[in-house]
């Protein structure tokens, strides 16, 4: 059975979009484009070898618009899961002749290795007329190899829609979709998009019964204060310029297309208010210590027809964790990692006043 040696977050250079969603927080974003990747996808992907990254990875493709609109997606995706890597693709599930295309090109096997992460964007999908285009497309998934998962963004214009989307949802996915979490970018604490309280929140949208919302949930907005191993266990690259960092912040530990080793440093100490994306970094394992259920858990649900949304492989290799395949630092590396991180942090928040104190010179 293949286990997780490295989760790795990407960043696909699209901005483009074919929805305008109510609640999406880079509704602001003002050009829209899609860029080449840094290099042709084959020579992307070698230098993302299961060699060079010490086992097998779990690759999460996410573009800020859609992301299946990017024309290099589909042969990277070939490519890594010919090698043995695992990967899913974040959409809104309409780009039909992409779906196409991607069931056409990967072999059995290589399906066994992906999952589609679709985005269920109930009012977009009505008002557009694409219910039956993402319907069809679910179900072209279903029928095939590859894995899948049905998720909604929840957000307060949707609630008096919520018995038509359970209703609907177990005529046509044969269960409920699992719910994420909705968050609010332009707040300093990362805080919860809706105008309901905390509790009123969790009672609305965990009438679905979903675990990744459960856990989700039970994080956001909990700093945390253990050990992390992002930096190392996991890694966020940029596909448009080759940069890999520790986490969405943390320092930059190099670039993709360079020939050296790559360079793995835990960032330990979280420097966001709190892991607004848990449901993938924590309970893949990223803290040790922290009781999670498994990313299958999260992501798999059973169809009233005795079907599952995660095929077989997908299932045992997201059922395992990162701490399965990799080795915990000692004290003393911890505390290095610990005192890296804290003069990255001092040193931002100097740039920070200088950046401030520059602005209002140059207002005056």
């Amino acid at each position: 059975m293949d286990t997780i040696k490295r989760f790795i977050t990407c960043y696909v250079p699209v901005t483009a979009c074919n929805f305008k969603c109510q609640y999406c927080y880079l509704r602001n974003i003002k050009k829209r484009s899609i860029e080449n990747f840094v290099l042709p996808p084959d020579k992307l992907a070698e230098k993302l070898s299961p060699e060079r990254l010490g086992g097998i990875a779990y690759f999460n493709l996410c573009a800020d618009g859609e992301t299946m609109l990017h024309p290099q997606l589909i042969e990277f995706i070939k490519n890594i899961t010919h090698m043995g890597h695992y990967a899913d693709i974040i959409t809104n599930g309409t780009i039909t002749k992409k779906f196409d295309e991607l069931i056409n090109t990967l072999n059995y096997e290589e399906q066994s290795r992906l999952m589609i992460k679709f985005s269920f964007h109930y009012l977009m999908l009505k008002q557009t007329d694409l219910m039956q285009t993402f319907v069809d497309n679910v179900n072209k998934i279903k029928n095939s190899n590859i894995s899948y998962s049905i998720e909604i963004t929840p957000h307060d214009e949707l609630i008096e829609y919520i018995d038509d989307i359970k209703d609907f949802s177990l005529k046509n996915f044969g269960a409920l979709p699992h719910i994420t979490v909705a968050r609010d970018m332009d707040t300093k604490e990362i805080a919860l998009l809706t105008d309901y309280s905390r509790d009123e929140y969790q009672k609305i949208w965990g009438q679905f019964e979903s675990p990744m919302f459960d856990f989700k949930f039970s994080t956001f907005n909990k700093r945390r204060k253990e050990f992390c191993y992002a930096g190392d266990w996991s890694i966020k690259l940029n596909f448009e310029n080759g940069e890999y960092k520790q986490c969405y912040v943390g320092d930059i530990l190099g670039n993709i297309c360079d020939d050296s080793p790559m360079n793995f440093r835990a960032i330990g100490c979280c420097r966001l208010p709190h892991c607004y994306n848990g449901h993938a970094f924590l309970a893949l394992g990223n803290i040790p210590e922290l009781e999670c259920p498994t990313y299958a858990e999260e992501r798999d649900r059973k169809c009233n027809d005795g079907t599952h949304w995660l095929k077989e492989e997908c299932k045992e290799f997201f059922s395992t964790k990162l701490y399965d395949s990799n080795k915990e630092y000692s004290d003393e590396r911890k505390k290095r990692c610990l005192e890296d991180t804290k003069k990255a942090i001092k040193k931002d928040r100097k740039e920070k006043i200088i950046r401030k104190i520059r602005k209002t010179i140059g207002q005056k």
